[in-house]
């Protein structure tokens, strides 16, 4: 038997939670066969087996944090004769530590140190109290992070004495601090059921969900961004009349070959363009912002709100697609995103980025670049307002605003409103593009 060791998957990662085991304990597996979806701070993995044999140990609970580059599961070769649950001799410590999180409640009572101080003391004995059948079968139901149930054993609690405020009732590092803190025989429960009928309120206890995943990527970045770097706010209203004529006409040759015709495809095409002629617009600035690297190909992200967060996966070289692969990009990366399961690729190498904000609501908006890149734009609702044609009558158009954030540092007022007129003018004649398309 061996250990499969969780292996680098990403830059930078080094951790990640275990969301959902595919297999069990004594399940014969396939080569390659999906084991364990793990979520890294940037989207949905499939860890599959290295080769066919039998799961003999999973070392984390869903929920828990694995740590890179330690075991994740034991997998026995094929025809392995060893009994179930044996262990490799030349197993370490490491592997020990990782296994940790997996001990059953009822052998970590066994081996827990008597707490040491006076406040330890006290819920000791009050933990004494209860019958160890029932604290033994709820701790083991009770979902809970190896940290957790660790602050738990210092303080020598049961999870079976506190309610959880996390998702499906887990029990999270601030509800066991509020525990601590609340006034001798009012806590948990009691706490919040006091404090609700003072207020004459059923339930006033706040709910705390901690930041981690991709929500907690995208905080770090947003406010890296947004304290780092410059941004110049340029809005503009854009008349797609022509262009969604234009898509109705293609559409149902689209659909013929397969692919779903949005606006989004004419949007990039058009900013793919606009870029040759504003190549910074499609740059980097380095740390010390002494160079201007200007990216070789215009590979532009679309934000997606998916359910585990706000994702951006970029298509590549949009200047050298048609509008049809274009198409099927955005129809695949956005069914991913919002499933969770981009693969890193997709989500690395963008150099500008698209948020269409519209399609929830909203017209403009002040965007935050993601950094690396200079410069991103919001989409807002389009909207069928009235608008002055040039014989002086009043006309029913469709209008999108568009909200550009640049990075003030290497580009100027004038450069994004140059830039953005040169898209805007392919968007509002869309025909116009035909002359550029190689």
């Amino acid at each position: 038997m061996s250990d499969f060791i969780l292996p680098d998957i990403g830059e930078g990662i080094v951790e990640c939670e275990v969301v959902k085991w595919l297999v069990s304990e004594g399940d014969m597996i396939e080569e390659d066969q999906p084991v364990v979806e793990v979520m890294t701070d940037k989207a949905l993995v499939e860890i599959p087996a290295p080769h066919k044999g039998q799961i003999k140990r999973l070392y984390y609970k869903e929920g828990d944090i694995a740590k890179v580059h330690a075991p994740l599961f034991e997998l026995s070769e094929e025809g392995s004769e060893q009994q179930d649950g044996a262990i490799n001799d030349n197993d370490d410590s490491a592997s020990e530590k990782a296994t940790a999180s997996s001990t059953p409640a009822s052998q970590k009572a066994e081996t827990k140190k008597p707490a040491s101080d006076s406040a330890a003391s006290d819920h000791q004995a009050e933990s004494a109290a209860a019958s160890n059948e029932t604290t033994t079968a709820t701790e083991t139901k009770t979902p809970a992070s190896p940290a957790v149930r660790r602050l738990m054993r210092e303080y020598d609690l049961s999870l079976g004495h506190i309610s959880g405020s996390g998702r499906d009732g887990r029990v999270l590092k601030e509800d066991v601090l509020a525990h601590l803190k609340a006034p001798e025989g009012q806590t948990g429960e009691s706490a919040g059921a006091q404090s609700g009928k003072r207020s004459g309120a059923t339930d006033q206890q706040v709910r705390i969900e901690p930041i981690k995943g991709m929500k907690a990527v995208m905080a770090k970045r947003m406010v890296a961004a947004a304290s780092s770097i410059p941004h110049f706010i340029f809005s503009e209203d854009i008349d797609v009349t022509e262009l969604l004529a234009l898509r109705a006409q293609l559409k149902p040759l689209a659909e013929a070959s397969g692919s779903r015709l949005t606006l989004m495809p004419f949007i990039m095409k058009a900013m793919a363009l606009a870029i040759r002629d504003y190549p910074i617009l499609n740059s980097r600035v380095n740390d010390e912002v002494t160079e201007i690297h200007y990216q070789p190909q215009c590979n532009i992200g679309m934000a997606v709100d998916s359910k585990a967060g706000l994702m951006v996966p970029n298509i590549k070289g949009v200047e050298h697609l048609s509008l049809l692969e274009i198409a099927d990009e955005v129809a695949r990366l956005t069914e991913a995103a919002r499933e969770g399961r981009v693969a890193q690729d997709d989500l690395k190498g963008g150099t500008i980025t698209i948020s269409n904000i519209g399609a929830l609501g909203g017209t403009y908006a002040s965007p935050i670049i993601n950094a690396p890149e200079v410069a991103i734009v919001a989409l807002g609702r389009t909207q069928t307002l009235p608008r002055f044609d040039q014989a002086g009558n009043v006309t029913a158009r469709s209008i999108m605003p568009a909200s550009w954030a640049g990075d003030h540092r290497i580009i100027d007022g004038g450069t994004i409103a140059r830039f953005s007129n040169c898209w805007k003018g392919y968007l509002e004649a869309p025909q116009s593009m035909l002359l550029h398309l190689g």
